[in-house]
């Protein structure tokens, strides 16, 4: 039987494959068309016309490339011609793309050219924003050489209002604060692993209680975490924003500052112990290198309203001169926790309307690798807030987040790369937090007494809690 005889045998099965093949993709797009809801589905549609119309997109873009030298197969195929003088034509190539749709929009992975790569995608940017529909598209590398990720996002996730529900479960990694989603709809994050402090700014009625009670709640379920509030607008929990997550808080000071200044001593007391036992229970005088652990948990100290234990107290009086003292005193303090925290596994997280050198203290502040900011009122407290580089990036600036709309967005620095990145910040109900607090009280610990338990060395204490005797030992 000749070549030809075979392949005329298997054409018709080939093409019946092919067809198969045909029948079962497309069944498949219509399946999962029928199943998404009406978001996904725009977004399924807008995806299907990025790739019919790329090709002729990519031109108008300005990127393509022309490629003049001919293909091996077209040397071939002139070589073979009967019209030895038919000019090869220069052949016009555009970066082959895949593209994924969700909720917000699509998900474009391009492959770069010679004189077609990052920097002609990113001038592009605006153009294909008009042709894709999109409020916004951001370009950026993709994690293998030679690709860009392009990233258009139909609708603006800074502008929707989000809830999240805490579902109980203890996070896969404890070391990562779920913020919410960025304005390409992609999830942002802040790493804490090896932080000694986050500074957290904002408006009143913007937003910093329910990131707080988020992080409260995602952390909540592990016996990992511990958390302590010092609050400077409430003197007893019951009065303040901390109500619901009291089950949940080993410690809890209100906004007298003897006692503020009583627990931040014992603080750093804790910090120092654990600093000289690390590398009994470690075999390292780093924590994050093994831990942490149950017995060594990482210690979250929320200092709200924090100018509160931190404002000169001005008057000539001898109250006014010992309060004084005192403020000064917990500027030390929580300098000093700031300074030399992050080995022990306590992360400070001070809390005020504006970051000011008066409301957190220079000394404090620039010692926080992370800082967040919600709406503010100045230029000025943005730049307290979150440094002098927010004024190249006038569009990130908080200030122009002064609006209800943005009622939940914060501005942070880009992880890995230059520049700023705003997150919406999803609503955390209080009803939520409470039913979480009490879910995961039974996982409360406090911290000096695992130090004692765990190592047997006796830890005398301020007696910032009432409760406490004075001297915890094993």
């Amino acid at each position: 039987m000749s070549t030809l005889d075979l392949m005329q045998g298997f054409g018709p099965a080939a093409i019946g494959v092919g067809l198969s093949v045909f029948l079962v993709w497309g069944l498949v797009i219509c399946v999962r068309y029928a199943r998404a809801d009406k978001e996904m589905r725009a977004s399924m549609r807008q995806a299907a016309r990025v790739r019919r119309r790329w090709p002729r997109l990519a031109l108008l873009a300005g990127l393509s490339v022309v490629d003049r030298k001919p293909t091996v197969m077209a040397q071939i195929s002139q070589e073979f011609s009967s019209d030895k003088t038919r000019k090869i034509e220069p052949r016009t190539l555009t970066p082959s793309i895949k593209v994924v749709p969700d909720r917000f929009g699509v998900v474009v992975t391009a492959k770069c050219l010679p004189q077609v790569s990052l920097k002609e995608f990113q001038k592009a940017a605006d153009y294909l924003a008009d042709a894709w529909d999109c409020v916004r598209v951001s370009v950026t590398p993709a994690n293998k050489p030679g690709q860009v990720v392009i990233r258009g996002v139909r609708r603006d996730p800074l502008a929707e209002m989000t809830t999240h529900i805490p579902t109980g479960v203890a996070p896969e990694n404890i070391t990562r604060w779920h913020l919410g989603l960025d304005e390409y709809g992609q999830p942002a994050h802040a790493e804490l692993k090896e932080v000694p402090g986050v500074t957290v700014a904002g408006l009143a009625g913007y937003g910093k209680t329910s990131l707080i009670n988020r992080l409260i709640c995602d952390f909540a379920p592990s016996p990992l975490v511990q958390f302590a509030v010092i609050d400077g607008k409430s003197r007893t929990v019951e009065q303040g924003d901390y109500a619901d997550v009291a089950d949940r808080l080993f410690r809890f000071v209100g906004d007298n500052l003897d006692k503020a200044n009583a627990f931040l001593k014992d603080m750093v007391e804790l910090r120092d112990q654990r600093l000289s036992l690390a590398r009994t229970v470690f075999g390292t005088n780093d924590m994050w290198h093994k831990g942490p652990t149950a017995t060594w948990p990482i210690v979250f100290l929320l200092v709200d309203e924090a100018h509160t234990f931190f404002a000169d107290i001005k008057g000539s009086d001898r109250e006014s001169k010992r309060l004084s003292a005192l403020a000064a005193e917990n500027t030390r303090l929580v300098g000093d926790l700031v300074r030399k925290g992050r080995s022990a596994g306590i992360i400070t997280i001070p809390i005020t309307q504006k970051a000011t050198g008066d409301a957190i203290p220079t000394g404090i502040r620039d010692n926080c690798p992370i800082g967040l900011s919600f709406a503010q009122r100045t230029t000025e407290a943005s730049v307290a807030a979150l440094g002098e580089n927010i004024r190249q990036w006038p569009d990130m600036d908080p200030v122009e987040l002064q609006d209800s709309t943005y009622v939940g967005v914060l501005v942070m620095k880009a992880p890995g790369r230059q520049g700023f990145i705003r997150v919406r910040t999803p609503y955390v109900s209080g009803k939520d937090a409470a039913r979480i607090a009490a879910a995961n009280g039974h996982l409360t610990r406090d911290p000096f007494r695992l130090l004692a338990d765990l190592t047997g060395h006796r830890i005398t204490l301020h007696k910032s809690d009432p409760n406490a005797s004075g001297d915890l030992a094993a």
